[in-house]
């Protein structure tokens, strides 16, 4: 087997993954991307285990524990993306400044401020 094929497939899923991680803005998105990140990872993994010959299969016990970890690592996000959709409305990543912090009226502190200053008056 050459191992030009698969990896060049890899570098053209982590490209996409890639592009799909910097230019999307729903957080669901964003999480298919590196998730096909991580898939294009385990390719090479198996590749490279193949091409090597190794007799402990090193590479492909390797890609089973990142299969693993990826499962418990989309579990957690999807969990967390919805708990934010819950609570925001939205799950656009570029209107989500902290989860710590209360959604943005528009108003500033000054503004703020001065509105309390008239109610008490």
């Amino acid at each position: 087997m050459h191992l030009a094929y698969p990896a060049v497939l890899a570098a053209l899923l982590f490209c996409v993954g890639l592009y799909g991680v910097l230019a999307r803005r729903n957080a669901i998105l964003v999480l298919m991307s590196v998730e096909l990140m991580l898939n294009a990872v385990n390719l090479n993994l198996v590749a490279f285990d193949v091409w090597l010959r190794d007799g402990l299969h090193a590479g492909q016990a390797l890609t089973l524990f990142t299969i693993a970890i990826a499962a418990a690592e989309i579990g957690i996000g999807l969990a967390i993306v919805l708990m934010v959709y819950r609570n925001r409305g939205t799950s656009d990543v570029d209107r989500l400044r902290d989860t710590a912090e209360g959604p943005d009226d528009g108003t500033d502190e000054a503004a703020a401020a001065a509105k309390k200053a008239e109610a008490t008056a």
